[in-house]
């Protein structure tokens, strides 16, 4: 299933051209989602109406997927109902967020709109919610599942609980999503706005680390932007993550030689089958590049968890290979080349036998 980035827009609490412009970088950054909150509508049928349509279609034009966040007071202040999705597809939406749950029933019935609209699914109960829709003979094709985001500081997911809501819906096959946090971001549903992340431990992590997480884990296919507005510099690290392997951020030490610095940037790693608690191994680059002489630079010393290595000339026929520490120990035959960000180095329990990893200066 391919992955995309998205944002979060709130018309109810923003001004529109800020909204239009946000949206225009967005599309220029590649990103293809929106997430549209409609939960705090107070001015009457029409004048939403107006207010949604125009700024829906402006990102239709754009190539953007736009689904509207929604609970059942929206259904009471607009005089709509559940049974009948006209007044959302007239927006040009693509489809509904179920802020909240029915008995399943519903929801499958709901499913098979005559627009062909997407019901997304709120992901963040590790319960048999999905199951029982899907007992109903749901439209699967239709269905999308995706997480909340917590605007209080504390309380959202921690990663266990979340992995385990995920495995419920990837085991269906569902497309799903989760939120990022923007530490430019000011704008959200609430008067309460410490951050829009899914998950606690991502609320003051650069935003690119915390899609890379949400990407490594192989449970989240669309990563979204919580808040608005994240700033120029944070749209375009999201826009250069690759979304499918893991890319890890590395320091490196200044006595790092040519011969080494190729071996790191040029690669195609990946982890060996046969693997070893101690550290990642990268070993076909040791053929490659076994011509090339590589004396020995700090290698005295122990190494820690997140440390690159290469083995040196007195690694015999390891000279070259490349390893990732994973457990503190000490090997005079491999040199210290560079350092995984703090940050990241979360991202090296996703590196699994036979995984593809590259890194980035």
């Amino acid at each position: 299933m391919k992955r995309r980035l998205g944002i979060s827009v709130y018309p109810d609490h923003s001004i529109l051209k800020e909204d239009e412009t946000y949206i225009k970088k967005a599309a220029e950054y590649g990103f293809s989602r929106i997430f549209m909150s409609m939960l705090e509508v107070t001015e009457g049928k029409e004048a939403v109406a107006e207010k949604f349509s125009h700024i829906i279609h402006f990102a239709k034009e754009l190539g953007f997927e736009v689904i509207l966040d929604i609970a059942p007071n929206i259904f009471d202040e607009l005089g709509i109902s559940y049974d009948d999705l006209a007044f959302f597809h007239q927006l040009g939406a693509d489809g509904i967020r179920l802020d909240v749950g029915f008995d399943g029933n519903k929801e499958a019935m709901i499913s098979f709109n005559p627009y062909n609209m997407i019901i997304e699914l709120n992901m963040s109960n590790d319960v048999a919610y999905l199951d029982n829709i899907l007992t109903y003979q749901a439209n699967r094709p239709f269905l999308y599942g995706c997480h909340n985001f917590y605007p209080q500081r504390g309380t959202a997911l921690p990663f266990d609980f979340f992995m385990k809501c995920n495995q419920r819906f990837k085991q269906q096959g569902m497309r799903t999503a989760a939120f990022v946090n923007s530490q430019a971001g000011k704008i959200g549903p609430w008067n309460i706005n410490d951050g829009l992340p899914t998950l606690e431990m991502h609320r003051d992590l650069p935003i690119e680390v915390q899609a890379k997480h949400l990407f490594a884990t192989n449970m989240i296919d669309d990563v979204i932007i919580g808040n608005a507005y994240a700033s120029d510099e944070e749209l375009l690290a999201l826009s250069k993550i690759n979304p499918y392997q893991i890319t890890l951020a590395v320091d490196f030490l200044e006595a790092v030689n040519p011969i080494e610095k190729e071996i790191v940037t040029t690669a195609q790693h990946y982890r060996r089958g046969d693997i070893t608690e101690q550290m990642i191994r990268s070993t076909e680059v040791r053929k490659k590049f076994s011509e090339y002489a590589n004396p020995a630079h700090d290698h005295t010393e122990p190494f820690e968890r997140g440390d690159v290595v290469i083995g040196n000339d007195q690694f015999g026929k390891y000279k070259n290979e490349l390893q990732v520490v994973l457990e503190p120990h000490q090997d005079n035959r491999k040199n210290l080349v560079g350092k995984i960000k703090e940050d990241e180095k979360v991202l090296l329990d996703f590196i699994y036998p036979w995984s593809k990893f590259k890194f980035e200066e």
